[in-house]
């Protein structure tokens, strides 16, 4: 039978994990277990956390977060480069990778905070909903124009013994 997880510890736990694996530049999976997908991994004893993306432009990922080999929340996201934006890719990743970066006071996000800024760089996200079950939505700027965006859907997993 499934133990119930703290939900406050989970919340913390997939910041950490968050910030060491694609935010922190972690490192991949040699032997990914999705063929085709990159892999970053993270763990705290009973706790492990994958993130599993395909594609560059345009991309589709899943975070998922086992305690003691069971899933117990997982978030799926995609979206990408705007069409014809795909020159910024790099930048645009690079700034994505702050703004996952960035706390923000009284915000449980799942990605960055509302809002950051840094030069001709925007970065917005809204999220309805916790960790328990949530949606969210973001997206980068640069100059004003739109270049990315990613749509974000996620929370607790429970087994039907449960």
């Amino acid at each position: 039978m499934q133990k119930e997880i703290d939900k406050q510890k989970l919340r913390e736990f997939i910041a950490r994990a968050g910030a060491a694996t694609y935010a922190g530049g972690g490192a991949r999976e040699e032997n990914p277990e999705r063929k085709g997908f990159v892999e970053l991994t993270y763990s705290e004893e009973d706790l492990g956390y994958r993130d599993s993306y395909t594609g560059f432009y345009r991309s589709r990922g899943m975070e998922l977060v086992r305690q003691d080999g069971e899933p117990v929340w997982s978030s799926l996201y995609g979206g990408g480069m705007i069409e014809g934006k795909e020159e910024l890719a790099n930048e645009t990743f690079t700034f994505l990778k702050n703004a996952m970066s960035t706390d923000e006071d009284g915000f449980d996000s799942f990605r960055g905070p509302h809002e950051l800024t840094d030069g001709d760089w925007k970065y917005t996200y809204t999220q309805e909903g916790d960790v328990k079950e949530f949606n969210g939505f973001e997206e980068i700027h640069y100059k004003g124009e739109l270049v990315f965006f990613h749509r974000i859907i996620g929370g607790v997993i429970k087994g039907k013994d449960l």
